[in-house]
């Protein structure tokens, strides 16, 4: 620093004062710049061979790179002269990247410490008999992205500060070292999952953590390219992280469920609505409590309900257990469906669920029951294959046992339908194809 400004001031009363009482030829500012560059460049030379504590070797990195070619050769007065005088830099290029390496090493393992660290704190919070804070009624357990964020993004600034070619370097040592921190906190989460069900705020945490992920899913989206294998490995984890703890808070919901939608096939299907009224009424107590998880995460969470609700309700349609053989009878069953359908489609959009392709299955099935024509139940058929290609022989097959006034031929007519109009048609958003039929 002493030297630094006092080459400055010293190049300034040259330009200033000196260079005027020389001949031109004499390149007075020249003679000046050279030499006092050569002194400071040998005594950081100097410097960069000893050994140099982290904060030492970023200070003359600093100079190297930033303030020594920005701040003193730039200045308004002296920039003009300066650029007629080949300096070079002040540290050769071998050393200066000798210096770049051991400081971004030490910074990544520094990083890569302190993360560690604070990760090891916030389990320990796991385990303190406290309910997480709510932020805007969100559970939440900031402080570990808050963390992890501002330690990478004052790293990345640091390094800038030097170089761009630094900051890029660092940059990407640390959006690897992002993957593998993640996949550290999913290992903990999960033990946390596994081991702690009885904690008194167990759902709390489960749902801070994944309101937690919130953070760190912005910011690789915000910072990462598309490509990037980091960001593809980040957002992987981090949707593991997230439906691991859907699937742990929808547990017990799923397994109130199930003894009523067996309900519809013991009933053979009369009183249906009563038994659709049943599962509303239970699957709104729960849903009251996901109130807690942020919006984006209180969407996902609603739609994997309202995906199971009509899920479960077709596996019933597949049981095989009702076949009808008038079509009054099937009439009656569509109506039924139908309102079941419209029932469960408002209940769930009044929830939140923005899951609109499931709305039209149990209709179009309610459809296939009432029709009674053979080309129109085949077209029928096809619209419902077209909006879920997942659907297979085996899915149409169980459902129109049902419809017990379609002879051997009709069946194979249909069928045989179904089959050209899903051959070539990958799965979009699966449906059927979770669901077994035996």
């Amino acid at each position: 620093l002493h030297m630094g400004k006092t080459m400055k001031e010293d190049l300034t009363v040259v330009v200033k004062y000196i260079k005027q009482l020389y001949p031109p030829e004499f390149n007075v500012c020249s003679t000046y710049a050279e030499l006092y560059h050569n002194y400071f460049a040998s005594q950081a030379k100097k410097n960069a061979e000893s050994h140099l504590e982290d904060k030492d070797i970023y200070l003359l990195l600093s100079w190297v790179h930033n303030i020594y070619p920005k701040d003193m050769r730039k200045d308004h007065v002296l920039a003009e002269e300066l650029e007629k005088v080949k300096l070079g830099s002040l540290l050769p290029s071998s050393l200066s990247k000798e210096l770049e390496k051991k400081y971004l090493d030490s910074e990544e393992a520094t990083i890569k410490n302190s993360l560690s660290k604070c990760l090891d704190k916030e389990i320990q919070r796991w385990k303190e008999d406290k309910e997480p804070e709510k932020l805007n009624g969100h559970f939440q357990s900031e402080l570990l992205a808050i963390f992890v964020i501002q330690s990478i993004y004052s790293g990345q600034k640091r390094a800038k500060d030097i170089s761009v070619a630094v900051g890029e370097e660092l940059s990407h040592r640390l959006w690897k070292e992002l993957p593998a921190f993640l996949k550290s906190y999913k290992d903990a989460f999960e033990d946390f999952k596994e081991k702690s069900k009885k904690h008194r705020y167990y759902k709390p945490i489960l749902i801070a953590n994944i309101n937690n992920c919130w953070n760190f899913r912005d910011y690789a989206e915000k910072n990462m390219a598309e490509k990037d294998d980091n960001k593809v490995g980040i957002l992987s984890t981090l949707g593991d992280i997230e439906n691991s703890g859907f699937d742990v808070l929808l547990q017990q919901l799923f397994a109130q469920l199930k003894p009523i939608y067996k309900k519809f096939t013991e009933n053979k299907w009369d009183s249906s609505n009563e038994i659709m009224n049943e599962i509303i009424k239970t699957t709104g107590k729960h849903i009251s409590d996901f109130r807690t998880l942020k919006d984006p995460f209180y969407h996902a969470i609603v739609e994997k309900i309202h995906a199971r609700l009509v899920k479960e309700y077709i596996v019933r349609l597949l049981k095989r257990k009702v076949s009808l053989k008038t079509p009054a009878q099937q009439q009656n069953l569509a109506q039924s469906i139908s309102k079941n359908a419209a029932d469960l489609e408002a209940f769930c959009t009044s929830n939140g669920s923005q899951a609109t392709w499931l709305n039209s299955a149990l209709p179009k099935l309610a459809e296939i029951i009432r029709l009674q024509d053979l080309g129109a139940i085949k077209i029928e058929v096809a619209t419902l294959a077209t909006t879920y290609p997942d659907i297979r022989k085996r899915h149409l097959e169980a459902f129109l046992y049902i419809k017990a006034n379609l002879s051997r031929g009709e069946l194979k007519s249909i069928l045989g339908y179904l089959a050209d109009s899903t051959a070539s048609t990958p799965p979009g958003a699966p449906l059927f194809s979770n669901i077994h039929v035996s």
